[in-house]
């Protein structure tokens, strides 16, 4: 058997697909994509399948090693999200293969179900406390959202009080037995991001995201040292290497993203080394279904698991959403706020070839926002 053909589909909202056809007839989905720069990593695929036409595809490992290091320069988002949806649809081939969800190809699950949290907002919320009742109502135990809109780097004592009465906003719908994690999105300063951890601290958010851009992780120990609130980053962080950082400054999740951190084959690895610091793992997922689908599967095998970012329902997903590609929406379907343990082969999910090519037809040219401040200059979104 050997890879025969390999396709790529610009699908809205903003989402990039892959195919993977074998000379038997076997097809394997991905998820490759940068957001906002969708075009640029479907380029770099046609690239990467120079090498693996006429390759088998059953050698994962070992294309995994050629792709992510043959050439001599290496990384970044839009050759680890390259990489990425190739080893999703590797993964996918192989599971059909053997008859068998990735998860078992991975050693057995771990678990029966896995736990999702929800999106809710938070850029301009006007009613947190009613998104919030909305989820809970749907079952679910867990949310996120953006701590706040557009932020002063180093912000007032009136913004940091608006994300703390946000926040407040939701624990009182949630209670003590759900939960709540907030995403500061690297959108202010280090020095802030310690004043806000500690502001929020008597909340006990599950998490607070992303405190300080990547650039920063020279400063990250002293703001895990602020407070107890939990910080997890790394949906901007490719390779295992990455992480090395943040985990001996004490980051306690983890938050490798599969369509962009080289695949299911690295973040099975990310987690291993998380869990060797006593870190979870929460992967980040706002993408498309054979992202989430891939991801899931990673995160029944994987014992330091916390919980499941999903998109179902996200603000980006105006015109698409979760399901609208598959023929089966079932394995996205929450149960109590979990996704129920799926024993179809592969990612577990089958897409709707014939949805994709006619979305692909049209395409996207989907850029996230430019945000300025006041007084023109660049503000992070």
């Amino acid at each position: 058997m050997k890879i025969e053909r390999i396709e790529t589909f610009l699908v809205p909202p903003r989402w990039l697909f892959c195919r993977i056809e074998t000379s038997d007839g076997v097809v394997g989905w991905g998820e490759p994509v940068v957001e906002g720069r969708a075009e640029v990593v479907r380029a770099a695929i046609d690239v990467l399948s120079e090498y693996l036409i006429g390759q088998d595809p059953l050698q994962i490992e070992r294309h995994w090693q050629v792709l992510t290091k043959g050439g001599f320069y290496r990384g970044g988002p839009v050759l680890s999200s390259a990489v990425a949806g190739l080893d999703h649809a590797l993964w996918d081939i192989a599971g059909k293969v053997y008859g068998a969800p990735v998860a078992a190809l991975l050693g057995g699950r771990v678990r029966d179900r896995v736990r999702v949290y929800a999106w809710v907002g938070g850029d301009e919320p006007s009613a947190i406390g009613e998104s919030v009742a909305e989820q809970v109502a749907a079952g679910m135990t867990a949310v996120k959202m953006n701590a706040s809109g557009q932020i002063q780097t180093s912000p007032s004592v009136a913004e940091v009080n608006d994300i703390v009465d946000r926040l407040a906003a939701a624990r009182a719908v949630l209670g003590d037995s759900r939960d709540v994690a907030i995403d500061l999105h690297g959108r202010v300063g280090v020095a802030a991001a310690r004043r806000i951890l500690h502001a929020v601290e008597d909340l006990q958010p599950m998490f607070v995201e992303e405190p300080v851009l990547p650039e920063q992780m020279a400063h990250l120990a002293e703001v895990v040292a602020t407070s107890t609130v939990p910080v997890a980053l790394g949906e901007r962080l490719y390779h295992r290497s990455d992480f090395m950082a943040p985990l001996n400054a004490g980051v306690a999740v983890v938050q490798p993203d599969v369509s962009h951190a080289g695949g299911i084959s690295e973040l099975r690895r990310i987690a291993v080394l998380a869990d060797s610091h006593g870190a979870l793992l929460a992967p980040h997922c706002p993408l498309g279904p054979i992202s989430l689908a891939a991801s899931l599967q990673v995160s029944f095998a994987t014992p330091n698991f916390l919980i499941q970012e999903q998109s179902r329902g996200i603000h980006y997903n105006v015109t698409s959403d979760l399901t609208s590609y598959v023929v089966d929406p079932a394995p996205f379907t929450w149960v109590n706020g979990h996704a129920e343990w799926n024993p179809l082969p592969g990612l577990g999910i089958t897409v709707d070839e014939e949805a994709v090519r006619a979305a692909d037809r049209t395409g996207h040219a989907w850029r996230n926002p430019v945000w300025t401040h006041e007084d023109g200059s660049f503000a992070e979104w």
